[in-house]
């Protein structure tokens, strides 16, 4: 068996450090565990990138989750993870942080507080492969991994500092959106608009959206917005992603998961909040999910990717006029 074919080795941490990769837990296969735990939401009608602007949640600020302690935002599955624990939980805080880091810092998890399984995705080539791989001068094969270690929400610490225990302001509502606009415009997308449809065209590379007026809320004009700019990041002269699928197909519908999740990211990473919930594609989701343990993973991190590409353009724009 080549080491393309060998299965993908999962290694696992807990708060307390490493466990053996012989002990029962760390041999639950953990892309199976959590596509499970999503395909549960999705069937209830929740959709899990979505959860946290509930209206009966609205205490909880808009944004991505992030480490408390390093500001580094968590991305790809974990905002999915985090994002459907605040719900859960009712947490008000997007703020998060390990067993180490609470007591690092001055402060603990409080007792009987259950933390949170996170991903952490990385590669490793074991020794025997780069020993054959020199024998055979070619490059060693890495192979994947998932290791897991747990997170507590800061409200469920105590003694931390004051500094991390505090919430930003949320957006003021209002219908124009001045950094979304501006974010947009740094794109140099082609954006168009006009009718009655929102799309995006490959071909012609171009995005169609209905007049802003056109939308009963207009705040989610910019969800439609960062959705239809999620599909044009995948052209093949940005992301590249496989746009080719057509209506109905799986390759369409994985695409539309895609911008769909990349909508959030942006919007959640602006400081939007939308109030739609799309369940268009739901079937063809939950079809895709039950079929491939990995294809939320792989969206996912897709989303991310697409986010980040586009919230890019404007830190451009701003090194520019500091320049």
């Amino acid at each position: 068996m080549t080491v393309k074919n060998q299965n993908i080795r999962l290694r696992e941490q807990n708060s307390k450090g490493k466990k053996s990769p012989h002990d029962s837990e760390s041999q639950k296969d953990l892309y199976q565990e959590i596509t499970n735990k999503i395909i549960a939401q999705m069937e209830q009608g929740k959709f899990p990138w979505v959860q946290p602007w509930d209206s009966n949640h609205a205490a909880c600020t808009v944004g991505l989750p992030i480490n408390a302690t390093t500001k580094r935002r968590y991305s790809g599955i974990n905002v999915l993870i985090l994002w459907g624990a605040v719900f859960d939980c009712g947490f008000t805080s997007q703020n998060w942080l390990t067993f180490k880091q609470a007591k690092a810092i001055g402060g603990s998890v409080r007792e009987g507080k259950k933390g949170q399984v996170v991903c952490y995705a990385d590669r490793f080539t074991p020794q025997k492969e780069r020993e054959q791989a020199r024998r055979e001068g070619r490059e060693a094969q890495a192979i994947p991994f998932l290791k897991r270690y747990r997170v507590f929400n800061i409200e469920q610490c105590e003694n931390l500092p004051e500094d991390l225990t505090g919430n930003a302001q949320p957006l003021p509502e209002r219908e124009i959106i001045p950094h979304a606009e501006r974010l947009a415009k740094a794109s140099g997308a082609d954006i168009r608009h006009g009718g009655d449809r929102a799309f995006y065209d490959p071909l012609r590379d171009f995005v169609q959206l209905p007049p802003q007026p056109a939308f009963t809320e207009q705040i989610n004009y910019y969800r439609t917005f960062f959705h239809e700019l999620g599909h044009w990041t995948g052209h093949s002269n940005r992301l590249n992603r496989d746009q080719s699928g057509c209506f109905k197909t799986k390759s369409y519908a994985r695409e539309e998961l895609t911008a769909e999740m990349t909508a959030a990211f942006t919007c959640a990473t602006l400081n939007i909040t939308p109030t739609v919930r799309h369940a268009d594609y739901l079937a063809s989701w939950l079809a895709i999910l039950k079929e491939d343990k990995r294809a939320i993973f792989r969206a996912a991190s897709q989303a991310t990717k697409a986010a980040e590409f586009l919230l890019a353009f404007d830190s451009q724009k701003e090194q520019e006029a500091a320049a």
